[in-house]
């Protein structure tokens, strides 16, 4: 835990001020049970459960909400304590994750994080002074900031230079929440009746990760973060 991190407290704080929310979606995070220990499911580690169970490995790939993570707490942003970050799983589980949190940086030991978190609902710091992370009611809506614009990240959506777009979206009275699918292949923004507005801001597929921190960083930019 980094202390110099700053953590709005309450919802209300949360909802309010100069922060954006980045809500990570449809997000591959399940555990399974192999030879008595819980594992996270993941495409490399178990192929021959998945293919048993007539999964496609393509859509296992809990390693992208870490690349997504990563980018996300390491980022001036966050540091500033202007980002939130949520994670809402393809299975309907909603995790909120602190600004706090130092992501630990190899897979193994995140996915070890993330069977404690799927089987604890919470994880604190070691001297107990602070949850990190923790398993949400639903809806994912009623943690988003009323009035602010919910935007998708979308190849569908209208294509966009975001250092023009920001200033017209992103203010420092009313969060915007962007939402950015954790999957390898498909668009989850198309999906989800909350989206108000959805953009493309490449002419390229972008990795998830790269949404986060081309997001990030021009916020970062018009708030004159660095």
């Amino acid at each position: 835990m980094e202390e110099y991190v700053r953590v709005p407290r309450t919802l209300e704080e949360k909802q309010k001020g100069q922060r954006i929310v980045v809500l990570l979606e449809k997000a591959c995070l399940e555990t399974v049970k192999l030879k008595e220990s819980h594992q996270l499911l993941n495409c490399d580690d178990h192929q021959s459960y998945l293919a048993k169970n007539k999964r496609d490995i393509a859509d296992i790939r809990p390693d992208i909400v870490h690349q997504c993570l990563m980018t996300l707490l390491d980022s001036p942003l966050n540091r500033e304590g202007m980002l939130l970050i949520y994670v809402h799983t393809a299975s309907n589980v909603l995790i909120e994750v602190s600004p706090q949190l130092r992501i630990p940086r190899t897979f193994k030991r995140f996915a070890g994080l993330m069977v404690e978190l799927l089987m604890k609902s919470k994880i604190k710091a070691t001297d107990g002074s602070a949850t990190l992370m923790r398993i949400i009611s639903n809806p994912v809506t009623k943690y988003l900031p009323p009035g602010g614009s919910k935007v998708g990240l979308s190849v569908d959506g209208k294509l966009v230079k975001l250092r023009d777009w920001m200033p017209k979206h992103v203010n420092k009275e009313i969060p915007t929440t962007f939402v950015i699918g954790a999957v390898a292949r498909g668009d989850p923004a198309k999906e989800l009746d909350y989206v108000e507005d959805k953009i493309s801001i490449s002419n390229y597929g972008l990795s998830a990760s790269v949404c986060c921190s081309k997001v990030c960083n021009e916020v970062e930019n018009l708030w004159n973060i660095f």
